[in-house]
């Protein structure tokens, strides 16, 4: 057995699987394994029928999950050439709200024969946007009511949240909504799956389910006005027995221990949410401090030492990040999905050529080209909202705008004029928190855009006139999963006690940063402001045009 020792981090993403093997003295990644989806995200049509999903689906298959155990957890092992005997945690976290109903036993319904071709049975991942209706009545009935707990996230609960998500399958499915023994997030599925112990965690409970420490869920008459079906729903379909960050959920099964290769009783983390857990992966254990996930979306988060209200926050949540402070999130729908749709949508076939004669991806190409331009150069400006706007505004039925195209007008200006305006929803995003008296003096920059991207983090820090530093990982996900299996393991065997300590000794930033250049940022102000203008006409109702082109293209098909 080897004096050194190690824990896994298991990040379970939008797309894929990521699985890292960690040194717990020195936080050092020893190796990396990948594992795709089998099914990814399901948004058009249910794998194996010809079943079509309705507008604004986007569902999962969980058998996808338990492969990810089985493939990429032995890969690490045999990569690094690790006894499992010298693993003494794991981790994990998954985005949120990813719900599932399952039976009496743990297994979704999907996995079932009887509801296989029912969508309702499937996984409901975080951009899951069909229960819009259902959150437009929620906060209808929360504001009419004064429910005080409205306040902690913005004023408006989102479609992507655990509740909405809920009321949809009882609105349009109540035979799955009555099979289900009880609803559970992935992140709590997951360590159900490893330990055989449910142990639904504080932090998707607080930020996606309006739980709070100390006053628990909303109550049944909040639940009850909303439809009599769910004045119980808590009881009946969830739990009241919420547990702390840091925790240990149990040790492997055996079963576990087979699809992983770890040996049964390994300790296994309470689990976490995907942007939550990158915080202290990304150095950050105190206040002042911002994290910003850059991936297909964007997640922001900040730690304070009191509740403020922020409007159009995601929530803000007590030891929802890190113990003994209040955890504080907004985020962005539309990021690394902006760029993505771009490229595969509307670049030219010459492009393309040209990208692969020379050995680059097409994003590779566009930010070369792009950086060739100046701020202000293309003379665009668009709005982030492809995908709808999480924060400020909170309201999913946003949509794409680019304003000032000609016939002149270049895929490169196009590309960086859409990460232009990603940079501005961050702007807002800052601006608000601050408005509200929650501080951020510095950010820390962390996931897959950091990581592929230098224009993008030279037009944020521009944008927003701070700097932005880097975290060391590329896998800031599955590191501070791993340094939470290092938590649940414990000093005794090798481990730590509290976050605190993992954080000093396993996390790590790079050493280049991201400066402001005056002179851009002098432009990037004029810019801005245009945004703002843009921002407010569009999204706070001076004009409901995207509105009325959704309900339109919605009649047209048919599915109003």
């Amino acid at each position: 057995m080897s004096k050194t020792k190690y824990a896994i981090g298991i990040d379970f993403g939008t797309e894929s699987g990521r699985v890292v093997l960690v040194d717990v003295a020195t936080g050092e990644e020893v190796a990396t394994a990948v594992h795709p989806y089998g099914d990814g995200v399901i948004d058009e049509v249910l794998p194996g029928t010809d079943i079509r999903l309705p507008p604004d689906f986007a569902l999962q298959n969980p058998a996808d999950y338990i492969e990810v155990l089985k493939v990429a957890v032995p890969a690490v092992l045999q990569q690094a050439g690790v006894s499992a005997d010298d693993v003494i945690g794991l981790g994990t976290d998954f985005t949120a709200c990813t719900m599932m109903p399952i039976d009496e036993e743990g297994v979704p319904l999907c996995l079932k024969p009887e509801w296989r071709n029912n969508p309702y049975a499937w996984v409901k991942i975080w951009k899951h946007h069909a229960a819009q209706p259902e959150a437009n009545e929620l906060n209808r009935i929360a504001r009419e009511r004064g429910e005080e707990w409205l306040s902690r996230y913005g004023g408006k609960i989102s479609s992507e949240w655990l509740f909405p998500k809920i009321w949809e399958t009882l609105n349009k499915a109540p035979e799955v909504y009555e099979a289900a023994d009880r609803f559970i997030e992935g992140a709590d599925w997951i360590v159900l799956q490893l330990t055989g112990n449910e142990r639904r965690n504080s932090c998707t409970a607080g930020y996606k389910a309006i739980w709070e420490k100390g006053t628990g869920y909303p109550s049944e008459d909040f639940f009850a006005a909303l439809d009599p079906r769910l004045r119980h729903v808590v009881d009946e379909k969830l739990s009241r027995d919420i547990y702390p960050l840091g925790g240990r959920a149990g040790g492997l099964t055996e079963q576990a221990a087979q699809w992983t290769g770890l040996r049964p009783g390994t300790a296994v983390s309470i689990g976490n949410v995907d942007a939550h857990v990158s915080v202290p992966a990304a150095t950050v254990t105190e206040v002042g401090r911002m994290v910003m996930i850059m991936g297909t979306s964007t997640c922001h988060m900040v730690l304070g030492e009191e509740k403020r209200i922020v409007p159009g926050m995601c929530g803000v949540v007590e030891d929802g990040i890190i113990p003994g402070l209040f955890g504080y999130e907004a985020g962005q729908s539309c990021v690394g999905d902006h760029f993505a749709w771009f490229v595969e949508h509307c670049v030219p076939a010459r492009y393309e050529a040209e990208a692969k004669s020379r050995g680059l991806n097409l994003h590779q190409l566009l930010e070369e080209k792009a950086a060739a331009l100046r701020p202000g150069e293309s003379g665009l400006v668009a709005l982030d909202w492809w995908n709808g706007n999480r924060s400020v505004l909170v309201d999913v039925d946003l949509t794409g705008l680019l304003l000032g195209a000609t016939l002149l007008t270049k895929a490169e200006d196009i590309y960086r004029a859409l990460i232009e305006a990603t940079a501005y929803g961050t702007r807002i995003i800052i601006e608000t928190f601050e408005e509200s008296g929650v501080a951020v003096n510095e950010i820390v920059a962390t996931g897959g855009l950091p990581e592929r991207n230098k224009l993008l983090m030279q037009i944020y820090a521009d944008v927003t006139g701070r700097t932005f530093n880097v975290a060391a990982s590329g896998q800031a996900g599955a590191l501070g999963s791993a340094m939470f299996g290092a938590v649940a393991a414990g000093k005794a065997a090798g481990g730590y006690d509290t976050i605190f300590e993992a954080a000093k000794h396993m996390a790590h930033l790079k050493d280049e940063a991201f400066h402001p250049i005056p002179e851009n940022q002098a432009v990037y102000d004029r810019l801005y402001a245009e945004y703002k203008i843009l921002h407010d006409t569009f999204g706070r109702g001076a004009n409901d045009v995207m509105k009325r082109l959704k309900r339109l293209k919605a009649e047209v098909l048919g599915v109003a």
